[in-house]
């Protein structure tokens, strides 16, 4: 059941939209392209060859990607598009 001026289904239809975009996100965010890099771009350290073959793409060392890891913060997922205080403001 639908409120408003909304269709049966909508809010549904917004939650499997915002859960597609956050997943297409992370995705992407995991997902590096292009040559990796031979020596880390934060500290310089080398990167071992067995990292850039598994890892297309990397730019980072194994111990900055963890700490880059440990500081990355997710958005908080609530979707203010579909919601009705959204609207109302």
């Amino acid at each position: 059941m639908a409120g408003g001026w909304a269709q049966d289904g909508a809010v549904n239809e917004q939650i499997e939209v915002s859960t597609r975009e956050a997943i297409e996100r992370m995705r992407q965010r995991a997902r590096p392209s292009g040559e990796s890099r031979t020596h880390c771009a934060d500290c310089d350290e080398p990167i071992p060859e067995a990292r850039r073959q598994a890892q297309p793409g990397v730019t980072l060392c194994i111990a900055c990607q963890s700490d880059s890891d440990r500081a990355f913060r997710p958005t908080s997922g609530i979707n203010r598009r579909g919601s009705k205080d959204s609207q109302l403001k």
